[in-house]
């Protein structure tokens, strides 16, 4: 099977109608933003010719339907993080990560969010969890 076949596959897996912008966009990010979240500007980057406007409702359409999650670190720019957990259908409930110094938010997948109990009458809809602070590769910049 070819990359294309995979993608069209994954999209239509989901139920999102295939486009040419949409097949651009998954490549980009499927291949080119591994390792950390990214932001639609990021996205940008790899392909300059594309509609801003395109590009922003292909990721907003993935993250609806479970290919990416979306992540408030903090910084003020709405970031993706690709899902390794969409296939099971659970929530995103896990620790993420964002550097002060270099602003790359990571995906800490090994480190769960602990369940944290609320008053009686108060309905969790969403939790998440950003830890701040210096990653490894800032790190040794220091050393």
């Amino acid at each position: 099977m070819s990359v294309s076949n995979t993608y069209e596959d994954l999209l239509s897996e989901v139920g999102i109608r295939i486009t040419a912008v949409r097949l651009l966009v998954l490549r980009v990010i499927r291949e080119k933003m591994h390792g950390g979240a990214f932001s639609l500007q990021d996205v940008l980057h790899e392909i300059p010719t594309a509609d801003n406007s395109s590009v922003f409702r292909s990721l907003t359409l993935f993250a609806e339907k479970g290919l990416l999650h979306t992540i408030d670190d903090g910084t003020g720019m709405q970031k993706y993080c690709l899902c390794t957990c969409a296939d099971s259908g659970h929530h995103h409930r896990h620790v993420h990560f964002t550097c002060i110094r270099c602003q790359r938010t990571l995906c800490l997948e090994e480190v769960p969010i602990p369940h944290i109990t609320l008053p009686e009458g108060f309905v969790a809809e969403d939790t998440e969890l950003v830890v701040k602070g210096i990653c490894p590769k800032c790190s040794l910049k220091t050393i």
